[in-house]
């Protein structure tokens, strides 16, 4: 039976901690220890769960199997390499890292553990695109938006990093991950902060699909959803309301004279996606298998948030803008 940690317990570490704990409670696994520099973040939420509790994450190496890694990005590649090297299992937040430097290091080190390292592209785990997902064949054209309500949560990260990356990793997935992003055309702008709080991109594939990407997290409402064509359908996908449907010509009938349009609405699981991307992490330790998103998988949807970013800040200096990043 594994044993587990979450370390870093702010907003999102705290869900994490509770899907933990669930876990634990139905004996798939031993809950251990929270971990968290602020030490009263971190003894509260130990309080709440009745574990133990620290705040120098080295104190739980040899004394784990597999933790939640949900600290700020600039610090994910100096805290999961050391725990991969020493055989722990890490599923760590998005974006992987900062750079695609780190996450080579992670990788690698989770090559010389033994380790798994899986990456915390929550919307693979969206039951609406589960159940959508075979039924993708060749998709050609993608319409995304996704829009939050401003929080001082993952300040520390453009929205390209912080929320566009989920499309970006989604788009690739469907499109097929081995099939060449030949060009990334995008602009975005700092509006609250001093870091891109609003963008745009627009991905060219080898393939010939055309995905158009729009991230904010200044929005007055929360808005995540996709469309998209592929030859016969229309799909559309709601992440927030789990809903998915695939819409193809109906033909004319007997009944109906003129052709029409068949809407299938998809089957959905009511499962919450945070917990079966951490039941699927704890699957693939237990028994050594490939994470179902792998660092590899974390690695390409980086390397495309920050193609995108170079792509933003070129459009800006071709203009003459100053986005005031850092």
């Amino acid at each position: 039976m594994l044993r587990t940690a979450v370390i870093g317990v702010g907003h999102l570490g705290r869900q994490h901690a509770r899907i933990h704990a669930t876990l634990a409670g139905q004996g798939k696994t031993r809950f251990v220890a929270v971990c968290d520099v602020r030490t009263e973040i971190a003894q509260q939420a130990a309080r709440e769960r009745e574990i133990e509790w620290t705040s120098d994450w080295r104190q739980l190496i040899g004394r784990v199997d597999a933790v939640s890694l949900a600290v700020p990005t600039e610090v994910h590649c100096e805290i999961a390499v050391p725990l991969l090297e020493a055989g722990i299992h890490v599923l760590v937040e998005k974006p992987i890292a900062r750079t695609l430097e780190e996450a080579d290091r992670m990788i690698a080190a989770a090559e010389r553990g033994g380790s798994v390292l899986q990456v915390g592209h929550l919307e693979r785990f969206n039951p609406a695109l589960v159940a959508l997902r075979p039924h993708v064949r060749g998709p050609l054209y993608f319409e995304i938006h996704r829009v939050g309500q401003f929080t001082a949560r993952s300040l520390d990260i453009d929205v390209v990093l912080d929320l566009m990356i989920h499309d970006l990793d989604i788009v690739q997935w469907l499109v097929g991950e081995e099939t060449e992003v030949t060009a990334i055309h995008a602009v975005g702008i700092p509006i609250l902060t001093n870091r891109i709080d609003a963008a745009n991109a627009r991905l060219e594939f080898a393939s010939g699909a055309v995905a158009n990407i729009t991230a904010s997290r200044v929005g007055t409402e929360k808005i995540r959803k996709m469309r998209f064509f592929q030859p016969h359908d229309y799909i559309a996908v709601d992440y927030a309301a789990r809903r998915a449907s695939i819409s193809n010509l109906a033909p004319a009938s007997a009944e109906r004279m003129w052709p029409g349009v068949n809407t299938k609405h998809l089957e959905v699981a009511d499962v919450e996606p945070l917990r079966a991307e951490i039941e699927a992490f704890v699957h693939a330790a237990e028994r050594r298998l490939p994470a179902p998103v792998s660092g590899v998988d974390g690695r390409r949807a980086l390397a495309l948030a920050l193609r995108a970013l170079e792509s933003i800040h070129a459009h800006a200096a071709r203009a003459g803008v100053s986005l005031g990043t850092d």
